[in-house]
């Protein structure tokens, strides 16, 4: 192993206390009823009955702020935003409102007010006359929408084809389709784009094969080789390196602590103690060199089409990195596969057989630090309002963290740190 890096993690410093309370009370203000006035804000020429507001999702990111998106069944059905982030004056056409809790921000679905080329993609007719080819649209169906972030949609054609379309905040398309380029050059599978972005929108083939995640489902992906996947970011280019660097999960730790004390604000106790355990930990293990990385490599980013690699997905966080942090950030979302789903059965033999392969090109004690890491990182995504008993799966996700870190004894629905490691 090469000699030790530099430390590249300060131990945990306590956020603004006013900030970390204010945003805990927007959180709670958005998730609750006394938001549904200020929609009525939002849709002045409608009149909505309470009952008829239910809140579709709410996204928390610490230090940033706080935003529900509800879905309104009035004369039509629709959807609205509501954030408590700072936008940019002339970002949109939305409606600033003033509450107890600062001001927000509102807006009406697809009027995204950092997603400008959301109308377009949301649009049947736009996108039949952007991307058609002459063929009729048979579907256009929304695949994932992080309000203020990105937004992906899939549209069907009479011709067979499915296209992707990735809605990205302004002037980030282009760079997008440069590192698909980039890597299709190399030889990495990737999804190829259709034509130049238009509107801040890239568009992209269908990639080939099935998520990994159906293989752990079926069989804990037994027939799949776990050094592909380190042969796969061994293939990266060279070029990556020239690209922006980004924060890996882990660097974004304390943050997501947060975030995780504000979905389960009853294991405040449990979920600092592992923020600290991680934090002291990276002082004292082998981060390796920086290296091509993909930044966000896991299970739904990855197409088999029978046990080979076919395609490699979400590339927004290609650049310089860590090789253990894209290893940890496969083995944190393999840990936590259980508490999404409980026919993932198969997850923790899984988890030992791939823990094993990946711990012996890198630091094994920094590879299941920074597994742990990202496992409490996934902690507050198993907040669903729609859902009832989100808590407990949240708990399990944290539960996993704590077994990874030794701090609880292993059950069997919880993948463990393998003994000879």
């Amino acid at each position: 192993m090469s000699s030790l890096n530099p430390p590249t993690a300060m131990p945990r410093a306590a956020p603004a206390r006013s900030r970390v309370e204010q945003e805990a009370q927007q959180l709670e203000f958005l998730q609750s009823k006394d938001v549904h006035p200020l929609i009525t804000d939002v849709l002045p020429n409608q009149v909505i009955n309470p009952a008829a507001v239910m809140m579709e999702a709410v996204q928390h990111r610490p230090g940033a702020g706080v935003t529900g998106i509800y879905r309104v069944s009035a004369a039509a059905e629709t959807y609205v935003g509501i954030t408590s982030e700072r936008i940019p004056r002339g970002a949109g056409d939305v409606v600033r409102l003033d509450s107890d809790h600062g001001q927000l921000v509102a807006w009406q679905h697809p009027m995204d007010p950092v997603l400008p080329g959301l109308p377009l993609a949301a649009s049947p007719a736009a996108v039949a006359a952007t991307w058609g080819e002459g063929a009729e649209l048979i579907s256009l169906e929304t695949i994932s929408y992080r309000p203020l972030r990105r937004a992906v949609l899939a549209a069907d054609f009479s011709d067979g084809r499915r296209i992707y379309l990735k809605v990205l905040r302004k002037d980030r398309a282009a760079d997008l389709v440069a590192r698909h380029r980039m890597l299709l050059e190399a030889g990495v599978p990737a999804p190829v784009t259709v034509g130049d972005p238009v509107s801040d929108v890239v568009a992209l083939r269908k990639g080939e094969g099935v998520p990994l995640a159906e293989h752990f489902l079926a069989d804990g992906a037994a027939a799949v080789r776990p050094a592909d996947f380190i042969e796969l970011l061994d293939a990266l280019p060279e070029e990556v390196l020239t690209l922006p660097s980004r924060d890996a999960w882990t660097d974004r730790l304390p943050s997501y602590a947060t975030a995780a004390v504000s979905a389960l604000p009853v294991c405040e106790r449990r979920i600092r103690r592992l923020e600290d355990e991680v934090l002291a930990g990276l002082q004292v293990t082998d981060r390796g060199p920086v290296v091509p990385a993909h930044g966000d490599f896991y299970e739904a980013n990855l197409l088999l089409t029978g046990p080979q690699i076919s395609c490699l997905l979400d590339v927004d966080s290609l650049g310089p990195g860590h090789r253990v942090d894209d290893l940890a950030c496969f083995l944190g979302h393999l840990a936590v596969l259980p508490a999404v789903d409980f026919r993932y059965i198969h997850a923790p033999a899984a988890f030992d057989r791939f823990a094993r392969a990946f711990a012996e090109g890198v630091d094994p004690e920094a590879l299941r630090i920074r597994a742990a890491s990202v496992t409490l990182s996934l902690v507050s995504g198993a907040r669903n309002t729609r859902r009832s008993g989100w808590e407990a799966q949240a708990e399990h996700r944290l539960r996993c963290a704590e077994v990874l870190l030794g701090l609880t004894p292993a059950a069997g629905d919880l993948p463990h740190w393998p003994a000879v490691l």
